[in-house]
């Protein structure tokens, strides 16, 4: 399965950055093409502000765009889109196309909402659970972004039969104010912690691909952007778009600039591994309860 993951920054304009988007696009012959969270605007996550809103009021002509987008290609196409569902409920989904077909989506599950990720603001939680979406290359277990840190979303993807796992993602080092000096915000700032943060994200999902025995796709936007509020400088998002095997081997890995990593992936691979290393069947299901407490001590 050839496989496009489609990093870039926001160029000052949904029309622009569509424009970028369709230029990568048409410069790929990948039969399966992955785009980043949110990958029409800018992250405007990094304030609370309702003028916001209004870009999920074209949620349906988008879905419509891409799907011809996917049409003309002849592809299978990941997108990351701002659903309204109704006044007061939208969503953060991820909508998949084949060739031209609406194939399925994904409501993103898990909701962060932490300084520079104000996201509970303005999206609600996904109600559609973790379902795999079926597709001419192959079943698809999408989710989206802060649903890397949750081995539970992606074991329930793999134990419903899904063959990759992919991650459109917005993720990246929250810039300080050049007049904010304090400890905190230095310490956080540090090469070193930086690093750390960058090696978390990656590794995380890299275990998942081990436990799991299938590939995992991750595909990260790039670029520094402002915050709107003031309140912060902004966001880098760090890029570092990856493949990684069902054992965690790296088949593909990007840098910190706009490219297309264009990299083939073997499904099969994972069903042989697991013949060896059969995870799932070595399960203690009767055990497990407590995976449906929020914490299992008083």
């Amino acid at each position: 399965m050839k496989t496009a993951l489609i990093q870039q920054k926001y160029h000052s304009s949904k029309q622009k950055t569509i424009e970028k988007t369709l230029q990568m696009i048409d410069n790929t012959d990948a039969q399966l093409v992955v785009l980043q969270e949110l990958h029409q605007t800018e992250y405007f996550c990094q304030s609370e502000d309702t003028k916001f809103f209004d870009y999920a009021n074209d949620y349906q002509k988008d879905i419509e765009f891409w799907q011809n987008v996917s049409k003309r290609k002849n592809i299978v196409l990941v997108t990351s889109l701002f659903e309204k569902r109704a006044d007061g409920i939208y969503h953060n989904t991820a909508y998949v196309f084949d060739k031209g077909v609406l194939a399925g989506k994904y409501r993103k599950m898990h909701i962060p909402d932490d300084p520079g990720f104000y996201e509970k603001f303005y999206f609600t939680i996904g109600d559609i659970g973790f379902e795999p979406i079926d597709t001419s290359v192959g079943r698809l277990g999408v989710l989206v972004c802060w649903d890397q840190w949750y081995p539970e979303a992606a074991r329930i993807m793999a134990l419903k039969g899904a063959e990759v796992l992919i991650y459109p993602t917005a993720i990246g080092w929250l810039e300080c104010p050049k007049d904010r000096l304090d400890e905190l915000c230095e310490k956080e700032n540090t090469p070193q912690e930086r690093q750390k943060m960058l090696d978390a994200w990656i590794n995380v999902q890299r275990g998942h691909a081990i436990a799991n025995t299938i590939p995992v796709i991750s595909v990260n936007r790039v670029g520094s952007e402002k915050d709107s509020s003031g309140v912060l400088e902004g966001i880098k998002f760090w890029g570092n778009s990856f493949v990684v095997g069902a054992q965690g081997e790296f088949l593909a890995r990007g840098g910190m600039e706009e490219e297309i990593i264009e990299v083939e992936i073997d499904l099969q691979a994972g069903k042989e591994i697991r013949k060896i290393w059969p995870f799932l069947r070595d399960r203690r299901i009767e055990s497990y309860e407590c995976l449906l407490k929020r914490y299992c001590r008083c």
